[in-house]
């Protein structure tokens, strides 16, 4: 499963494709104070980007994909630490 959740943050790893966006919506509607870890991330569907850019969901872990880096980072504010 390329995306795991816990209370507070969601982990994005390997490809994510759109499948994925209804639970990440339903997460993203019921979690409190949501973060997204982007670290293992290797691409995201243009659906997942549009989900977490609509909710603000600070990023606490900056994908290490340099497109991810360079197009889908600095559309997601940064988490403070």
């Amino acid at each position: 499963m390329p995306i795991t959740y816990d209370d507070r943050t969601v982990t994005m790893e390997g490809a994510c494709g759109v499948e994925e966006v209804p639970a990440l919506a339903e997460w993203l509607d019921a979690a409190a104070s949501p973060l997204v870890d982007l670290r293992s991330s290797t691409h995201l569907h243009t659906a997942i980007v549009q989900a977490l850019a609509e909710a603000r969901v600070p990023v606490s872990g900056a994908p290490v994909d340099p497109f991810l880096a360079l197009w889908v980072a600095p559309l997601l504010p940064i988490a403070a630490h």
